[in-house]
């Protein structure tokens, strides 16, 4: 009976008919509570505790509501309880001391029972009269006889107690994992989201976030829309090249990753930084054969700066480690089996030499007598047959009919062998003398029990894996532990057996020898069945392995020669070196070798790749191109797919192709995939899929701030983590601004750093010190809202060059302002969504704003970082539309303050720890 952790709410008294009832429920409610998806909830906000949840869960109403879908299970337990506590309470009311004489007739019976099982008849004839001695001397005496009654009556009722029991159990474990799946469980996740309040999305609470901590799992990749258009052109090309353009960290090397594994034969590269075309070529043309021989199961030969001895003792040792392991058992074993089997074959050959020398004599004379014709001449037409015959064998060395010639010869030797196996041993039921003994074996009485142990300690030997013993989830005797007890057991019984004059005599018998000589022979007849020829190597194969030598190494031959009489010596030395291949050489090579791959792959309607990524790591448009303008010679291989990363510029040349000259894409490449950002759609599936239970507000958040660039949308989702872990916050507007206004101080030095290597003089420095005192006020960060930093934050999204310098900003150069217009704006979009998501009640206002305009969609806050990268100024449009549609306050340069207030010189006091 399980112990009461605490009162039961016997309040309820209606629900529960017993305390064990309520008890149970009381532990569910801990379970529940113990949850990791409730504890994670808990003490997030004031009310939202554990004292609160139980208080609620024991409220009567609630009790109902949790109790209602698992009323079945409930009946049934309380059924088995009532049938328990009947039978116990009669159990208590029976009780009666067990006597000695009890217990004394109990263990003669239990050693009558014993001996009985052991076949020890002596043993049982004792027993059998103690216990009717006993039997009797109680049964004469009547306190003794109602005793043993009542004892007897006991013990079986404390049986049938203890199945009750197991059984009120069993229904109380159902009944309680019941609660918890369809009662208390969902309940209690209804009332932590009232307890929570209105606006939980609010707060950060992921199940975990294990696929932002590891960007390159690929588990973690969904299939978005530019995956499927990708795969859909491979499947439309038999053969070609395929750019996929896009901006950096939009999932292009992703894309080629995936289709390269989709694919039967693939090489996956990365254009070098600073990259020559011959060395580029020369890396994928030998990453092609290092494939190629790799999947097809050969070793990829090794070049290693070392002596030809030690290259020689590298490979001699490991095998000679080998032979001689194998010596070692081998040796010994073909000994002892020659040894004991020596004397039964020699009597075989003894009986059949006559009769096998004579077949054997006449099988050679009929084979020697047509070739001795032959070799005189006197059967052309044999000779003639003989000759094609020789040369058919040799044109089939490397051809599939000469395996189909030995299949049946392999079929008939693995049958003769599987036939002297099994008549073999079926020998000895024919044999007379053994079944006479095998006979006297089995009629013996005191031989069932050896017998039968013998065949269970046989039988232990092949039980499953599985099976030890684990008393209490400790294991005593594991999976070795116990087939060595079984072995042991085997050889003991075995040995005991030994003993026995029929078992002696059968194992003793003349032709055992000969039968074990036969099996072995026919264990060896089937290995020889299963063996073939080795296959000669493939073309393909050998000319990849001839390449990588001839592309790693440098071979040099010489040779020399002496002549003339022994006083006059002359020498004449020869010496021959290889020369690497030149560029139109390798480009030709190495075409027709990736034409043969990938001819044998679209045979077997395989699928050749060659990925070339990081082609945008190049730098400039120019130098992309000129990249591809070089390797362009190796493209357009036949039944080859070339799929290549490129920057968004190399891509727009492609789409504008004509438009107004043809360039080096419109030749190079066949067709072209754009990587366009995630819609905020697209970016919720991938937090969902690397962080379950990331809330809406804080997905579109990272969305927002990475523009749908799924690199930085997983780098801004491990950030608000990281912030989380900082500050302890989980409130939206504590960590979307300590997130947004950290984010705005690191741009914003990067923008300073390109500001100060502007030319400035002293009538347009203020410019300068706006945004050194706008970093300021950044430098102590805190979620408090702040009036001062809300002043220095409009001031610098509004600013208003020509109000600040007056005549001055006519000295500003061009560049320059395009650097104040762009940080301007940027701050801009930072105020905004600090407005936005620092605010509370973020849920009400977003479907307020979406209701207002078209311009209130939050997809439009990604949009806008991906302007600003365009123009400062459509951005700063697009910006005003936003912040209009969500009631934000719009203001125009000159509108904002004149002056940045000052900046505190303190952290925070209630959040200088967070900060």
């Amino acid at each position: 009976m399980p112990g009461h952790r605490r009162s039961a709410p016997w309040r309820i008294a209606d629900l529960f008919a017993h305390e064990r009832e309520a008890t149970a429920y009381d532990g569910v409610v801990d379970t529940c509570l113990a949850a990791s998806s409730i504890t994670r909830r808990l003490g997030k906000r004031p009310q939202a505790t554990a004292e609160n949840v139980r208080a609620n869960l024991l409220v009567e109403a609630n009790v109902r509501r949790a109790l209602e879908p698992c009323r079945e299970n409930q009946r049934r337990f309380r059924e088995a309880l009532d049938a328990y506590e009947t039978l116990r309470m009669r159990a208590a009311y029976l009780h009666d001391p067990t006597a000695p004489t009890t217990v004394l007739f109990l263990l003669l019976l239990l050693g009558l029972a014993g001996s009985l099982v052991l076949a020890a008849w002596p043993v049982v004839a004792v027993a059998a009269l103690l216990a009717t001695l006993t039997g009797a001397a109680i049964r004469r005496h009547p306190v003794w006889r109602m005793h043993l009654r009542h004892n007897v009556r006991e013990l079986a009722l404390t049986a049938v107690l203890w199945v009750r029991e197991q059984r009120a159990d069993r229904w109380e474990r159902r009944w309680r994992r019941d609660l918890e799946v369809h009662g208390v469980g969902p309940l209690m996740d209804r009332i932590v989201e009232a307890l929570l309040g209105e606006d939980r999305d609010s707060l950060l609470l992921p199940d975990s976030y294990e696929g932002l901590r590891s960007p390159r799992n690929r588990q973690y990749v969904i299939v978005s829309d530019a995956s499927r258009r990708l795969s859909r052109k491979v499947a439309q090309l038999e053969g070609g090249t395929i750019a996929v353009s896009g901006p950096r960290g939009a999932g292009k090397s992703t894309l080629l990753e995936t289709c390269a594994e989709e694919a039967d034969f693939a090489v996956f590269v990365q254009a070098p930084a600073t990259y020559s075309p011959y060395e580029f070529l020369l890396s994928l043309y030998i990453r092609v054969c290092e494939r190629y021989l790799t999947e097809n199961g050969h070793a990829v030969p090794e070049f290693g700066r070392l002596s030809a001895f030690r290259k020689a003792a590298r490979y001699v040792a490991p095998a000679a480690r080998r032979v001689s392991r194998y010596l070692a058992f081998a040796l010994p074993a073909g000994a002892l089996v020659v040894l004991g089997l020596a004397a039964a074959v020699r009597s075989v050959g003894l009986r059949y030499d006559d009769a096998v020398t004579g077949r054997a004599q006449d099988f050679w004379h009929a084979l020697t007598g047509p070739a001795e014709a032959i070799w005189r001449g006197e059967r052309a037409g044999a000779a003639l047959v003989v000759t094609l015959t020789g040369v058919l064998l040799w044109r089939l060395r490397r051809r599939r009919p000469l395996d189909a010639l030995m299949g049946p010869v392999r079929l008939l030797t693995v049958a003769c062998g599987l036939l002297l196996v099994v008549a073999s041993p079926a020998s000895l039921f024919l044999d007379p003398d053994v079944r006479h003994h095998a006979h006297t074996l089995l009629t013996e009485p005191n031989m069932a029990l050896p017998l039968l142990l013998a065949l269970l300690a046989l039988l232990s030997l092949y039980l499953p894996d599985d099976l030890g013993w684990h008393p209490g989830g400790v294991t005593l005797v594991g999976n070795r532990g116990r087939r060595a007890i079984a072995g042991t057991l085997v050889v003991v019984t075995l040995a005991l057996l030994y003993g026995v004059s029929p078992v002696h005599a059968m194992l003793t018998d003349s032709g055992n020898p000969l039968r074990v000589a036969c099996v072995l022979l026919g264990v060896l007849l089937v290995k020889a069945g299963g063996w073939s020829a080795p296959q000669p190597e493939p073309p393909l194969v050998r000319e990849c392995r001839n390449q990588l030598y001839r592309l790693q190494t440098v071979q040099t031959s010489s040779s020399a020669l002496t002549a003339g009489p022994p006083q006059l010596l002359a020498a004449h030395t020869t010496s021959l070196s290889t020369v690497p291949p030149n560029m139109p050489e390798l480009v030709s090579d190495f075409r027709e070798l990736l034409g043969s791959i990938a001819q044998e792959r679209f045979a077997r309607k395989g699928r050749v790749v060659i990925a070339i990524d990081e082609v945008d790591r190049l730098g400039s448009d120019t130098q992309a191109l000129a990249f591809l303008s070089e390797i362009k010679a190796i493209l357009g291989v036949p039944h080859v797919h070339y799929l290549i990363s490129v920057a968004e510029d190399v891509g727009a040349s492609f789409v504008r192709r004509g438009l107004p000259h043809r360039g080096v894409t419109d030749s190079s490449l066949d067709d072209i995939v754009h990587v366009q950002p995630c819609t905020l759609t697209e970016s919720r599936a991938i937090l969902e899929r690397r962080a379950p239970g990331l809330s809406e507000p804080y997905s579109l958040l990272a969305h927002a701030l990475s523009a749908g660039i799924p690199r930085d949308l997983m780098r801004y989702g491990l950030r608000i983590m990281e912030i989380e872990d900082k500050t302890r916050f989980f409130e939206l507007t504590d960590i979307s601004r300590q997130m947004i206004l950290e984010e705005l101080a690191e741009t914003l030095a990067g923008f300073r750093t390109l500001l100060g290597k502007q030319q400035w003089n002293p009538e347009t420095s203020a410019v300068l010190l706006s945004f050194r005192s706008l970093m300021s006020h950044l430098q102590h960060l805190c979620p408090c809202p702040s009036a001062d930093l809300q002043r220095a934050l409009h001031h610098v999204a509004f600013y208003d060059l020509e109000g600040q310098l007056g005549a001055a900003s006519a000295q500003v150069p061009d560049p320059s302002r395009l650097l104040v217009d762009e940080a301007s704006t940027y701050v801009l979009f930072s105020l905004t969504l600090l407005d936005i998501f620092g605010s509370p009640d973020f849920a009400r206002r977003m479907a307020s704003a979406a209701e207002t305009s078209p311009d209130g969609n939050p997809d439009l806050l990604a949009q806008a970082r991906q302007e600003l990268e365009v123009s400062p100024y459509s951005a700063r449009s697009l910006i005003r539309a936003i912040r209009a549609a969500w009631g934000l306050a719009v203001l125009r340069p000159g509108d904002a303050t004149a002056m940045i207030p000052r900046p505190r010189s303190i952290p925070c006091a209630l959040h200088s720890a967070g900060a």
